[in-house]
C-alpha cells in the first residue's frame, strides 16, 4: 500500500511548482531559521510575526500583495493573513511552531486563484502544525495566559519613513490594551542580525537574481544605440528578467542617459539616448524574493571619450579597493566609508575636480578638534551617498545596530561621480559575499572594465 503521507507531499510540491513562478525553496532554510530565533528567546516568552497587508490604491483597487520579508524569512509563505506563533519553551512539541494561513474556497479560487493548503503550507515551511486563521485568536490566548513575555515584531529599519499603519502595528496597539500586565520585547534586535547573515542556500538564491540581472544587462548592451528611449531599455530588462522567472525589478529602475545620471533617484525613464551620452542602469532582478542590485555606466554609441573614460577608471578604481581591501569582516560602515572618501578624494584630485590647497587645508584639520565631517567633506561635491548598503530579502537589508559588516553579509559595493557640468554622471555596483579572505563578487560575470564594455556593445 502506498505511504499516504509521501502522496501527499508530492502533490503538494507539484500544487506549489504551478502556484510560484520560482522553484520551490528547501523548507530546511526556514527550519533553520526559526531554531536560530527560537534560542535567542528569553525563557518564559514566545514571538508572533505577522505577514504584511494587502495595501489600497484607489477606488477599489489594490496593490500587489508583498510579503513581510521577516514572515518569509521564517516561513517560506507568501501570502496575505498569514501568521507565525513561535512558542519554544511549550512543552507539548507540536506547540512550539505554529502557522496560521487564510482558509481557501471555490469562491476565492474563482475570484483570486489557488490559496495554500494546510499540506502545501507544511510543505513551504517545514511546519508541521498548520491551522486556518480563525484558530489565531484562541491559541494567542492560550499562549498568553503560559507566558508572561511577548516578542512582538515591527519594522526597525533605520531609513523606515512609512506612514501606514501596519497588520504587526496593529496587533501591538491590540496586545498592550488587552494585555496590559504582560512584558514586551522587540524581536527586530534578534532577527536583524541572523537575517544579516546569509546561509549558503540564501546566497544561491541572490546569485540567481543576479545571473537574470546579468543576462538582463547583456540583452541591453546588444540592443543600445543613439535614438532609442530609456522606456525602450526598461522594457529589455523586464523582458529578459521575466523571461527566466523573475516576478520583476528588484526596485524601481534608474535609466538614466546625460546628465540624468546626476539624479541619483531619476524614476522618469524617458528621455531619449544621444549619440556622444553616458547612459547610467542602476537595473537588477528579485528571485524568490531575494533582489540583486546592479550598475552600470555605459557609452550609448559604444565607445567612451577620453574623458569619460578617465572619470569610468577613476570610480573602478575606488570600486576595486572597496572590494579587495576595505570592505571586511568587522568594519564599522562609517569607519569604512571614510576610507572609502580618502581613495575617492585621490581619484578626484587626479582629475582636477579638487583644489590640492583646499585638500590640503582640510586635512590639516584633521588632527584637530575642527576635524570635517564626513558629509561635509569636498569630495562629497561630487561622490554624496553612500557606498555600500547590506542586501537579501529587502534591497536595502537589515543590519545590526551597531553597523558592524559580519562575515557572510552580503554588501553592495557602489561608489560614484556626477558631473552635472559636463554632462553626465558615473557610478558602478556589484554585490559581494563580505569574507575574511576574499570577497565574493556575486555579479563578477558582467563586465566591468572599460575595454569589456566597449567590446559587449559591439558584439564581439
Amino acid at each position: 500500500m502506498p505511504d499516504l503521507q509521501l502522496c501527499n507531499c508530492e502533490v503538494a510540491v507539484r500544487t506549489l511548482a504551478i502556484l510560484m513562478r520560482y522553484d520551490p525553496i528547501d523548507p530546511q532554510l526556514f527550519v533553520e531559521n526559526r531554531a536560530k530565533l527560537a534560542a535567542k528567546l528569553k525563557p518564559g516568552s514566545f514571538a508572533v510575526i505577522h505577514s504584511n497587508d494587502i495595501m489600497p490604491q484607489s477606488a477599489d483597487g489594490s496593490m500587489r500583495f508583498y510579503q513581510s520579508s521577516d514572515l518569509f524569512w521564517l516561513t517560506g509563505v507568501d501570502q496575505e493573513e498569514t501568521t507565525l506563533i513561535l512558542n519554544p519553551h511549550a512543552s507539548n512539541p507540536a506547540d512550539r511552531e505554529m502557522l496560521f494561513v487564510r482558509e481557501t474556497s471555490d469562491l476565492i479560487r474563482i475570484w483570486e486563484g489557488n490559496k495554500l493548503t494546510a499540506e502545501e503550507a507544511t510543505t513551504v515551511s517545514g511546519i508541521e502544525n498548520v491551522r486556518w486563521s480563525d484558530r489565531f485568536e484562541s491559541e494567542f490566548r492560550r499562549c498568553m495566559k503560559d507566558w508572561k513575555t511577548l516578542y512582538l515584531n515591527a519594522n526597525e529599519h533605520p531609513r523606515n519613513a512609512s506612514e501606514v499603519e501596519t497588520r504587526e502595528e496593529r496587533f501591538r496597539k491590540q496586545c498592550q490594551i488587552r494585555y496590559p500586565q504582560h512584558r514586551y520585547e522587540r524581536l527586530a534586535p534578534l532577527t536583524y542580525p541572523l537575517r544579516a547573515v546569509k546561509s549558503e542556500s540564501e546566497i544561491q538564491l541572490l546569485r540567481t537574481a543576479c545571473d537574470i540581472t546579468e543576462k538582463g544587462f547583456r540583452r541591453v548592451c546588444h540592443f543600445l544605440k543613439p535614438g532609442v528611449k530609456e522606456y525602450e531599455i526598461e522594457a529589455e530588462f523586464i523582458h529578459e528578467f521575466m523571461q527566466h522567472r523573475s516576478r520583476g525589478f528588484a526596485y524601481n529602475p534608474i535609466i538614466a542617459t546625460g546628465g540624468n545620471a546626476c539624479v541619483l533617484h531619476y524614476l522618469d525613464n524617458n528621455d531619449t539616448c544621444r549619440d556622444g551620452d553616458l547612459l547610467l542602469l542602476d537595473v537588477a532582478a528579485e528571485y524568490a524574493h531575494y533582489n540583486a542590485d546592479l550598475t552600470r555606466t555605459i557609452p550609448v554609441n559604444g565607445k567612451f571619450t577620453d574623458r569619460q573614460r578617465a572619470v569610468y577608471n577613476a570610480v573602478l578604481n575606488v570600486f576595486k579597493a572597496c572590494r579587495e581591501e576595505l570592505l571586511k569582516p568587522g568594519v564599522e560602515i562609517k569607519a569604512y566609508q571614510k576610507e572609502v572618501g580618502k581613495c575617492m578624494e585621490a581619484e578626484l584630485l587626479s582629475l582636477d575636480l579638487l583644489d590640492p590647497a583646499k585638500v590640503a587645508e582640510e586635512r590639516a584639520k584633521d588632527s584637530t578638534e575642527a576635524e570635517v565631517k564626513e558629509e561635509n567633506r569636498l569630495y562629497r561635491k561630487y561622490f554624496m551617498h553612500g557606498t555600500s548598503h547590506s542586501l537579501g530579502l529587502d534591497v536595502h537589508d537589515v543590519t545590526p545596530a551597531n553597523r558592524i559588516v559580519l562575515e557572510g553579509a552580503v554588501y553592495t559595493i557602489e561608489p560614484g561621480i556626477y558631473l552635472p557640468e559636463e554632462g553626465f554622471g558615473i557610478r558602478l555596483e556589484n554585490d559581494v559575499v563580505v569574507k575574511s579572505g576574499a570577497n565574493v563578487d556575486l555579479l563578477e560575470n558582467v563586465p566591468i572594465e572599460a575595454e569589456d564594455i566597449e567590446a559587449l556593445i559591439a558584439g564581439e
